[in-house]
């Protein structure tokens, strides 16, 4: 019964598994805004990464690491467009 007991404690929540499938979504998306409109993209991965962090406690590494990707690949994709002279928007 112990056993049991301890496996269901240790299984994944919904929250978890969707907090940790928002958190790879916002590091794919930030990826692509690097080299298509990073302002389309940008705030909605940060905003993504933000929210897989505030969802659950077990995927908190994934999420930080999504939340620095985001603003990493925000910083690169805009010194990008700049420098290259392609649209913002």
């Amino acid at each position: 019964m112990s056993a049991e007991r301890s496996r269901l404690a240790d299984a994944y929540t919904p929250a978890d598994i969707v907090a940790g499938f928002l958190a790879a979504l916002a590091i794919f998306a930030a990826a692509v805004a690097l080299v298509w409109h990073p302002l389309r993209l940008l705030p909605l991965t940060i905003v993504l990464s933000l929210v897989s962090a505030a969802m659950s406690t077990r995927m908190r590494r994934l999420a930080t690491f999504a939340v620095g990707a985001s603003a990493v690949c925000f910083f690169f994709g805009m010194t990008i467009a700049v420098i290259y002279k392609h649209k913002l928007w």
